[in-house]
């Protein structure tokens, strides 16, 4: 008998991982065309390059993500920056944005809120998707820069309200400020 609550368990987390694994499979053939134009566009941007020939994204990966990674290019000369403060995982930014579907349709923007000042959006580096996370990590305040985010990084295979799954997104971003420096023991 005191078994039975463990074997109820069971079958209901086998439940919800099977149930789980087939929107999955279903949104993997249901997306397949945008799937791939995103990823299709992912590639060719990843390709551009400057005039001189160099690259126009570098593709940045944290020590403590390796396996994450976003496209990165810089607005500003990064060297008049590179001695200002950088965030921390803990670290709360001040930040404007404007972020793009892959297709140039946007869907979110900072330039929208009036709150904490005008245009800013104050968020916590562990509260936003991992390829902000990333992003933010390798910029400095006063940093402006173009950020392409593939969807493993963004909103996955599920998407957010906008955002369908297998979205790769596109921001235009600047670090303005870090209100909240915080340094762990």
């Amino acid at each position: 008998m005191k078994k039975f609550p463990f074997i109820i368990f069971a079958i209901t987390l086998l439940s919800a991982t099977f149930i789980s694994c087939l929107e999955v499979e279903s949104n993997w053939n249901d997306y397949a065309d945008w799937r791939n134009a995103n990823l299709a566009w992912l590639e060719e941007m990843s390709l551009k390059t400057n005039p001189d020939g160099t690259p126009y994204y570098k593709k940045v990966s944290p020590s403590w993500y390796p396996n994450a990674h976003v496209y990165m290019h810089y607005f500003n000369d990064t060297t008049l920056t590179r001695d200002n403060l950088s965030p921390l995982y803990t670290s709360t930014v001040d930040a404007k944005y404007i972020g793009y579907l892959y297709d140039g349709t946007p869907f979110d923007s900072s330039y929208l809120n009036t709150s904490p000042a005008d245009s800013i959006l104050r968020l916590s580096l562990a509260g936003v998707i991992p390829g902000w996370t990333v992003a933010l990590s390798f910029m400095h305040v006063g940093d402006s820069c173009e950020v392409l985010i593939p969807y493993e990084y963004a909103y996955g295979n599920t998407g957010d309200r906008k955002i369908k799954p297998y979205s790769a997104l596109r921001f235009i971003m600047k670090l303005v400020d870090i209100p909240g420096y915080e340094v762990q023991p």
